[in-house]
């Protein structure tokens, strides 16, 4: 069993992710290759018509009950005086505006390995679709030293990239425990209840990655997709998405897509699988993709916090009883993710020991 999720990848081997990536930025036709004919069955909702995802302000002395109402409802909300400082949110943005930035011949020499995690790489859905994505993505998992000493050598710039990642990673982490203990503690959950998290409740081992996207200006927008509609593995991710448009979830009554506007120093929650598992489908993990423009490039930075690779994550036993059985059986994020890798989107199937009242992530 893998001990790290580092290792999880190693068996995982999906040669399409590691093709040569087209550079996005010259094209001035949109090829075949990322002409989508249809983005599946949901439409997109007029946001003026829309209820909008909530945003919750994480200094309201009623932030428990407010974060614990999104998680059951939505699956995705926005916070706000959440305590990461603007200007970090907008370094970690330009760095990774840098990042890509950078030519590609010079990019090939981070492209992540075929038994790897971390570098310049393909989405890990896109062996589940026909079409490319119009999307260029860095993962970071650990020290981004390495591979950005192959970009920048002896150059002070590694060094910044190096430490505002770093801190932005020590942010997360900070921030992702907080908003998980809101989330559990909604439902009733003391660090008690969870034997794994720790005296503190600090989940030492815990993993987390850190990803940065970039979806270029397309020259027809309505034919390519940025990323294509998916679920989460890990517990949740943090999202900061600059000034610029493009994330969309699926709203809860299943009507359509429902774009999340940006708003200034906010960052997006979305619940992952394995929060919807340990609050026994209490919390329904959402669909989400994103979308691209024809006018502007777009960055975003994901954080995706979950467990230790080999902690059994399963319903909390607080929240089974006779009248709430357990709706999934135990696994482990990187057992997870091995499934995720075969049934994409249906992997929460394949843990399922009894089908929740209301399907939301599948």
């Amino acid at each position: 069993m893998p001990t790290e999720l580092s290792d999880a990848f190693k068996s995982m081997s999906a040669p399409d992710l590691y093709r040569k990536q087209l550079d996005l930025t010259s094209i001035k036709e949109l090829p075949d290759s990322h002409a989508w004919s249809t983005f599946g069955n949901r439409p997109s909702v007029d946001s003026s018509m829309a209820e909008p995802v909530p945003v919750v302000d994480l200094s309201d002395p009623n932030a428990l009950t407010l974060v614990g109402d999104a998680c059951k409802s939505w699956g995705v909300f926005q916070v706000i005086n959440h305590g990461v400082p603007v200007g970090l949110l907008e370094a970690v943005e330009d760095v990774g505006r840098n990042l890509f930035a950078l030519p590609a011949d010079l990019k090939e020499k981070a492209t992540r390995p075929p038994d790897g995690f971390s570098g310049f790489g393909q989405p890990r859905i896109a062996p589940f679709f026909d079409k490319q994505m119009w999307y260029e993505g860095f993962t970071i998992l650990g020290s981004p030293l390495e591979l950005v000493s192959k970009l920048w050598p002896e150059d002070e710039y590694c060094t910044k990239f190096c430490e505002i990642t770093e801190e932005y990673d020590k942010q997360m982490k900070q921030l992702a425990n907080k908003l998980l203990w809101l989330m559990l503690g909604s439902l009733g959950i003391t660090k008690d209840d969870v034997e794994w998290a720790g005296p503190e409740g600090q989940l030492e081992g815990a993993h987390a990655a850190l990803q940065l996207n970039s979806y270029p200006a397309c020259p027809e927008p309505d034919k390519a997709m940025g990323l294509a509609e998916h679920t989460d593995s890990s517990f949740l991710t943090i999202l900061y998405q600059g000034t610029t448009s493009g994330l969309q979830v699926a709203s809860a009554d299943g009507a359509g897509w429902i774009t999340v506007p940006p708003l200034p120093g906010a960052l997006v929650i979305n619940i992952g699988d394995l929060l919807h598992i340990l609050s026994n489908a209490a919390f329904p993990s959402v669909l989400h993709r994103a979308m691209v423009n024809n006018s502007k490039q777009r960055i975003s930075v994901a954080y995706f916090y979950g467990p230790p690779a080999t902690i059994q994550v399963a319903p909390i036993p607080k929240l089974v009883d006779s009248d709430h059985p357990p709706v999934y059986r135990s696994v482990t994020w990187s057992e997870f993710l091995a499934a995720k890798a075969k049934l994409f989107n249906m992997a929460l199937s394949s843990v399922r020991m009894l089908a929740p009242e209301t399907e939301s992530s599948e």
